[in-house]
């Protein structure tokens, strides 16, 4: 039954970039778009006795560090409800779409634009550490080259026609 539920979540998920075998028992799937702030990767990885036994359920990939472990917690608590109503039956596939359909619920937790005093000196007070040294390294590196850029190129950046061409009358 492992050997048809391998084929068959290769078949469903051929070419689905969220979708990554792992190992022929083992098995990552990225819910949301790269760059959403709600997406998650949840790994299912089958033991020996699966599916008369439940899946292993991992969300420590680190593509979820940005998660809080409480909505972690929370969805692979989710996911085991559904583990146990599924069991005895090839459940990957059905986790997976579980997963995906209920993505706003499971994240409706995770703080991401939610406006609550705790995120926001988190998010605003690290980020702006790094960035204004990198700023400030930027324009200590290449003052002189911005100059020059600025000389040769147009306000878009672009070298203006003809720099490159041969002053031959003379």
């Amino acid at each position: 039954p492992l050997q048809m539920e391998l084929e068959a979540l290769r078949s469903i998920y051929e070419g689905d970039r969220c979708f990554r075998e792992l190992s022929p028992v083992s098995f990552q799937y990225r819910i949301g778009e790269n760059g959403d702030p709600k997406a998650f990767l949840i790994e299912v990885s089958w033991p020996e006795t699966y599916p008369q036994t439940a899946p292993v359920l991992s969300m420590d990939a680190f593509f979820n560090n940005t998660i809080s472990s409480t909505v972690k917690q929370s969805i692979l608590d989710k996911l085991m409800v559904e583990v146990e109503a599924n069991l005895g039956t090839a459940m990957t596939y059905t986790l997976f779409e579980y997963a995906k359909d209920n993505k706003e619920l499971f994240m409706e937790n995770q703080p991401v634009n939610t406006v609550t005093s705790a995120s926001n000196s988190i998010a605003i007070g690290t980020p702006d550490v790094p960035a204004s040294k990198k700023k400030d390294k930027k324009e200590q590196l290449s003052k002189t080259q911005k100059r020059k850029l600025a000389d040769k190129t147009d306000h878009k950046g672009e070298l203006p026609r003809g720099w490159n061409w041969v002053d031959v009358i003379k």
